[in-house]
């Protein structure tokens, strides 16, 4: 995400085209992630883990046509999703290689890295399919996706920017701690999901210590997220002027809560409210990275902007 600074104009002044673009490749990439975190949510809701019995082809072939129903779809779109991602990350890779006079010293070896981790999500992929969904395996899974979408997020944060200061530490430690929080919580979550202890607990009451754990750690970690925006909010300066983004995470943690009370009330029967339920989880994540990685431009290039092929496309990520 790319946000005025506090005069309210957008620095690019002293990225290369080159940075720009794979700054514009890198929020795709937050985007696709996300989607894929969701898409993977609503293939376990709906029972759709092993709709593709063998791997990485689908019933042998890469599209099949004459299996194809809900849950197969969702199971094939989710390893076509993860392909592409694939693809667009050796992608940066190799240009970051090529370009790497032009760009920053830290960006090839991070994109290799990405290339790695991203080859790491297949292989748990493939055991999720291969080990008949076992659930430490698909919190693996689910807790690799998280990394990458903040990794990305706070990478397309860096690359957007131009000359910049150092955050204030407070804001840095507040933001990571945030990050922390809600991560670990998804994981909570992603564990008790990948056991069905939810059901198991609301059914027979087995399982319930895995529930017991997410909702006891819940309202902590949205009182950490809440605290954070809200100091940031109160502080004058420079943080005060990010607070669309501190706005938004103050409606993605309230929502959140919401969607999490509606998800008991209504005995985990609803795969829509679910499925929303990880999306505001991916969000939060990717959302609390970028402000991590946020900072200070430099007053020099505060007030310069360069119209050149990129200066007015719309913000992603």
């Amino acid at each position: 995400m790319n946000a005025p600074d506090k005069g309210g104009s957008v620095t690019h002044s002293s990225t290369s085209p080159i940075q720009r673009r794979l700054s514009l490749l890198s929020a795709h990439l937050v985007v696709a992630l996300i989607a894929l975190v969701v898409i993977g949510g609503a293939t376990r809701v709906m029972e759709a883990g092993l709709a593709c019995p063998d791997w990485p082809l689908c019933y042998g072939t890469f599209l099949p046509g004459r299996q194809m129903n809900l849950q197969v779809f969702l199971e094939w779109f989710h390893r076509l999703d993860a392909f592409v991602v694939g693809i667009a990350l050796m992608v940066m890779a190799v240009t970051s290689l090529v370009w790497r006079h032009l760009l920053p010293r830290w960006l090839p070896l991070l994109s290799c890295a990405l290339v790695l981790m991203v080859a790491l999500q297949g292989l748990l992929g493939a055991l999720t399919v291969l080990h008949l969904l076992e659930s430490s395996v698909v919190t693996a899974h689910m807790l690799l996706a998280l990394t990458l979408v903040a990794v990305l997020s706070g990478l397309t944060q860096r690359l957007r920017q131009a000359q910049s200061r150092v955050a204030p530490l407070w804001w840095r430690a507040g933001a990571a701690v945030a990050l922390i929080g809600v991560t670990g919580q998804c994981l909570v979550g992603a564990r008790m999901a990948t056991s069905w202890a939810a059901q198991r607990c609301l059914a027979s009451g087995d399982g319930c210590e895995w529930l017991v754990w997410h909702r006891a750690t819940a309202t902590p970690v949205a009182l950490t997220v809440l605290l954070f925006a809200s100091i940031s909010l109160a502080v004058s300066g420079w943080t005060r002027h990010q607070w669309p983004f501190l706005l938004g995470l103050i409606v993605l943690v309230t929502a959140q809560v919401g969607l999490g009370v509606l998800t008991f009330r209504l005995g985990l029967n609803q795969p829509a409210v679910t499925i929303a339920h990880q999306l505001l989880a991916a969000l939060l994540v990717a959302l609390l990275a970028a402000l991590l990685m946020r900072s200070p431009n430099n007053p020099s290039t505060s007030s310069q902007v360069v119209a050149d092929d990129v200066s007015l496309e719309p913000c992603h990520g």
